[in-house]
């Protein structure tokens, strides 16, 4: 009996090595899978996703303590930077309606800023020169207002002379959430909610209540070094004050949500073609500076980045301590992609990994 069942064991080992034995190879040879077992294996990233709009490849798991399978294109997560491009997108509905001009002075809108010579323009292209607040903020205390923290980039000498260079800061795009309430006499959000989110039926992105740490939904956990305690090394980083991230990042979406978007905002959906073609062709060359590879540029909340079969794809990225996400829609027809990973992943190997992986996924034979 026991070397019967020694021999049924091996027989079935045999069979499941050789039904497994494709889809392994298949795996190996999947371009994008190969990237997200590297940002895995390699870089340490407990999870990663990407969603092609049709196909869902994943790498590493939702949970560390638990195992459970890394989510689908359903999972939420915080889309951070990714966030400047929905502000840029109602900012540019305020000019498309003519409530706005692209050339006023920021502070014909917002009081702090009275007699700076920033204007719109400059903060969508973020040329403002105006400091980074979130390096200012203290997250230990309770939370501050926008002018609050307005206040204290403003206490700062400024990076550089406004439309002299080029310099990433959230403030920026803090401001342009103050502007939105302003014009629009709606809180930033509703504002987006109404001309972005229902329009193109994102049901599944929302912006955070005051107060609310979690995620709602199904959801990955994320881990990464809390600023405010380093030493204690990667912690679960899940729960943050998503709402104190504003318009320049506090969205929470799905993959396939956020694809819909860039499809929503690069196929003329939400704005006029000749407000996109603005959006997209008054640039900045940002290629080597940040976390953008040679050959980027940026434009008014969005940015191109180079492929390696040919033309660009257009979006905007996004990190948090837990968190990175990449992708866009590429030109020619290429399709839309998003790239998410549960930590922190803006800089060397992993970001050349997470990066990779967006375009091995649009340059995919076939699209």
């Amino acid at each position: 009996m026991l070397n019967k069942r020694i021999g049924a064991a091996i027989l079935l080992a045999a069979t499941l090595t050789g039904a497994f034995a494709p889809v392994a190879a298949a795996r190996q040879h999947d371009p994008v899978q190969r990237q997200l077992d590297l940002l895995v294996d390699r870089d340490g990233v407990p999870g990663a996703l990407a969603y092609d709009g049709e196909v869902t490849r994943t790498a590493g798991v939702a949970d560390l303590e638990s195992g459970r399978p890394m989510v689908d294109a359903e999972g939420r997560f915080r889309v951070a930077s990714n966030t400047k491009a929905f502000t840029a997108a109602a900012v540019m509905r305020l000019v498309a309606d003519g409530r706005i001009r692209l050339g006023d002075r920021a502070g014909t809108y917002v009081p702090q800023l009275a007699g700076h010579a920033v204007t719109v323009r400059q903060l969508l292209k973020q040329t403002s020169g105006i400091p980074e607040y979130t390096t200012l903020v203290d997250w230990s205390l309770p939370p501050g207002t926008p002018e609050d923290h307005l206040g204290l980039a403003l206490k700062k000498e400024p990076a550089f002379e406004p439309g002299t260079d080029w310099g990433y800061s959230n403030t920026n795009y803090l401001v342009l959430g103050m502007l939105i309430d302003k014009v629009a006499g709606v809180d930033f959000r509703t504002y987006i909610e109404r001309t972005i989110l229902r329009p193109l039926r994102l049901d599944d992105t929302y912006w955070p209540a005051p107060g609310e740490l979690h995620l709602r939904g199904p959801h990955a956990r994320n881990y990464g070094i809390n600023p405010a305690r380093p030493e204690a090394g990667r912690v679960d980083m899940t729960e943050l004050p998503g709402y104190e991230f504003g318009a320049s990042g506090g969205l929470v979406s799905t993959p396939e949500d956020l694809n819909a978007f860039w499809d929503g905002l690069f196929g003329g959906r939400l704005l006029p073609g000749w407000a996109l073609r603005l959006m997209t062709r008054d640039t900045t060359d940002v290629g080597g500076r940040d976390v953008y590879p040679a050959g980027s540029r940026y434009g008014y909340g969005v940015a191109s980045i180079p492929l390696s079969c040919g033309g660009v794809y257009w979006g905007h990225g996004g990190d948090l301590p837990g968190d990175s996400v990449g992708g866009g829609r590429a030109t020619a027809g290429r399709g839309t992609v998003t790239v998410y990973t549960t930590t922190w992943a803006a800089e060397g190997e992993s970001l050349r990994h997470l990066q990779g992986a967006v375009d091995a996924a649009l340059c995919a034979d076939g699209r």
